[in-house]
C-alpha cells in the first residue's frame, strides 16, 4: 500500500512561487538602494500598542480625526462649522455646506454604526444668521458735523445769551 504523503528527499528544496519571486528580484537587484536600507525599523513607544498607526498618520500627513467613529466625526464637523463658513462668499454657499453636512448626518441616522452618540441635523437658518454676524462690516459711528456758530464767543460775554 502506497503512502499518501511523501517526505521531501534530502538535498531537494521545495521553493514556493512567492519565495521564487523574491529570490529572482534579489538577483535582479530590485531591493538594492531602497530608502531605509540597512536601518532598523523604528520601534516607537513600547507602551503604546498603536505606535505604528500614529507613525503612519504622521508620515502620510493624515488628520487623526479620520480614526474617530462616524458620530464623533460629525460632531466635530458641527463644532467647526462657524470656521468653515467664515470665508464663504454668499448665503447660498453657506446653505450648501449645511445641506451637505445634514446629508451626512441623516445617512448616519438611518444606519448608525459605532457608539450611540446623539447627533442631529443642523438648522441652516441659524448657521446663516451666524454667517451674517461674522460678515457684517464693522459700523463706525456717524461723524456729526458741529455747526459753526455765527459769532464766536467773546471773552467776558456768555455765549448762551441772546444777542441784543
Amino acid at each position: 500500500m502506497a503512502s499518501v504523503t511523501e517526505r521531501k528527499p534530502p538535498g531537494v528544496s521545495f521553493e514556493s512561487w512567492i519565495d521564487k519571486q523574491i529570490r529572482l528580484a534579489q538577483e535582479r537587484g530590485d531591493f538594492d538602494d531602497l530608502p531605509g536600507s540597512g536601518k532598523p525599523i523604528p520601534a516607537g513607544d513600547v507602551d503604546d500598542e498603536l505606535w505604528w498607526v500614529k507613525n503612519y498618520l504622521r508620515r502620510e500627513n493624515l488628520p487623526t480625526d479620520s480614526l474617530l467613529p462616524t458620530p464623533l466625526q460629525l460632531r466635530k464637523e458641527i463644532e467647526r462649522l462657524p470656521d468653515t463658513i467664515r470665508g464663504l462668499p454668499s448665503e447660498q454657499s453657506v446653505r450648501d455646506v449645511v445641506a451637505q453636512l445634514n446629508l451626512q448626518i441623516v445617512a448616519w441616522l438611518r444606519a448608525p454604526s459605532g457608539p450611540r452618540i446623539p447627533v442631529s441635523p443642523v438648522d441652516a437658518n441659524e448657521v446663516v444668521a451666524t454667517w451674517r454676524q461674522q460678515n457684517r462690516p464693522a459700523r463706525k459711528p456717524p461723524v456729526t458735523a458741529t455747526p459753526e456758530p455765527d459769532d464766536p464767543p467773546r471773552a467776558g460775554r456768555r455765549w448762551w445769551r441772546r444777542k441784543r
